[in-house]
């Protein structure tokens, strides 16, 4: 997969436009879903970036409309970010100072856990793995940077 690309401030890193690609894996009965579409990181009033993810989700071969904001905050750490939900709830915290990142989510009796993995400047994954008595699931979401029209 190659080498990890280690990040100093991962809000200056994230900041701007990224194409985003998902695979969803339901690992209880095998469906499979795919979402394309785009992560803005736009500047917070304050510090910090809002992340917002639109385009189209296709799920059992039904395409959606899909999008979700998240709020990446200063850490309390120099180049760190505490990534909360739109409406404030803590997520987890992020540290891509190595160029990867492990983070647990505990969400009822279901355990999200995720590792972030950088491999350039304009290229991150995330790979979400998320069990529990009602999830068995596995996100992968590639990012890749988008560059200005010319």
């Amino acid at each position: 997969m190659g080498e990890l690309w280690p990040v100093p401030d991962v809000l200056v890193y994230l900041a701007g436009r990224w194409r985003t690609e998902r695979s969803v894996r339901d690992l209880a009965n095998g469906l499979e879903g795919h979402f394309e579409g785009s992560t803005a990181f736009d500047a917070l009033d304050g510090g910090g970036l809002l992340g917002r993810e639109s385009g189209a989700f296709t799920w059992q071969g039904v395409t959606r409309p899909a999008e979700r904001t998240l709020r990446y905050e200063p850490g309390s750490v120099p180049g760190r970010a505490d990534v909360r939900f739109a409406d404030g709830r803590p997520f987890h915290g992020l540290d891509l100072t190595s160029g990867r990142h492990v983070a647990d989510h505990p969400c009822a009796a279901d355990l999200y856990r995720g590792e972030f993995t950088v491999r350039g400047p304009g290229r991150w994954r995330t790979v979400w793995r998320v069990g529990g008595p009602a999830k068995d699931l596995l996100l992968t979401t590639d990012y890749r940077r988008e560059t200005p029209e010319a």
